[in-house]
């Protein structure tokens, strides 16, 4: 039996990797973590998760839930995953990281502290999305050269880092898959003459609003002819079975930096 332990407890996210590790098998929840200072800290984390009382305690104390736990499911802010994932590099415990935004700084950061031990870091954990990953390469290198690559993100309005880290992923994987370095030709921003499009740049658009969980459009735009692929996110629970999934695969991995590719066996 896997033991997970879940930070960002008290959160949207928190509360359905919570009840997607209680309807998993193979797993239980043994910890939840949440910052110093929360109000639910104490409380019984099932509350949240809609689960009535599990019998697990919402705390403040990560090294003590870290400790107890095999693996560590993290979907927070960059700056807290660091942070967690030195926790458990301490205690030669996995982590699973769901969080979005990471610098090129913190990716490095994040690497060297995996050389100690297994790191899933993943900017969708979605079956679904992931299969588009694979898709998107193979799609760009029949291409090649002769299409205009496009991104379109959208999100509710709460999300707080733009673009999104799965458009940062696609548009990477793309990038990768026509030979170009996706820091060089990403295009976030276009206002008033800025001039014809590049050859090799991969624009990126984000839109913001109410309540849509995310969604993500590749556009391939050739002359006279277009193709898009499109996965559209309707509830939260995808990335939560995901998260689950990938915490049992990870706590058999080596020491090193894998993402949902690896778990699911599409490299």
């Amino acid at each position: 039996m896997v033991k997970i332990a879940v930070c960002g407890a008290a959160g949207r996210m928190g509360g359905r990797i919570i009840a997607a590790v209680k309807e998993a098998e193979g797993v239980e929840i043994c910890g939840a973590l949440e910052r110093p200072g929360h109000p639910m800290v104490g409380q019984d984390a099932g509350y949240n998760a809609g689960l009535g009382a599990i019998g697990v305690a919402i705390s403040d104390d990560l090294n003590a839930v870290v400790q107890a736990c095999d693996v560590l499911i993290d979907f927070t802010a960059p700056k807290v995953s660091l942070k967690n994932l030195e926790v458990c590099a301490l205690y030669g415990k996995s982590i699973v990281i769901g969080s979005t935004g990471f610098t090129p700084e913190e990716r490095a950061l994040a690497a060297e502290l995996a050389r100690e031990i297994p790191v899933i870091i993943a900017p969708n954990m979605s079956v679904g999305v992931n299969v588009c990953f694979k898709v998107l390469a193979d799609v760009a290198k029949i291409l090649g050269e002769d299409f205009d690559v496009e991104i379109v993100e959208s999100h509710h309005r709460l999300k707080k880092d733009s673009p999104s880290g799965t458009a940062v992923r696609m548009g990477e994987v793309v990038a990768s898959a026509l030979g170009r370095d996706y820091n060089k030709v990403a295009n976030y921003h276009r206002e008033g003459i800025c001039g014809e499009r590049t050859h090799d740049e991969i624009g990126m658009q984000t839109v913001r609003g109410g309540d849509i969980v995310g969604e993500h459009t590749v556009f391939f735009i050739g002359m006279g002819e277009r193709i898009e692929i499109t996965h559209r996110a309707h509830t939260r629970d995808m990335f939560s079975r995901g998260s689950v999934r990938a915490a049992k695969w990870v706590v058999t991995a080596k020491p090193g930096v894998y993402d949902m590719q690896d778990v699911l066996g599409l490299r």
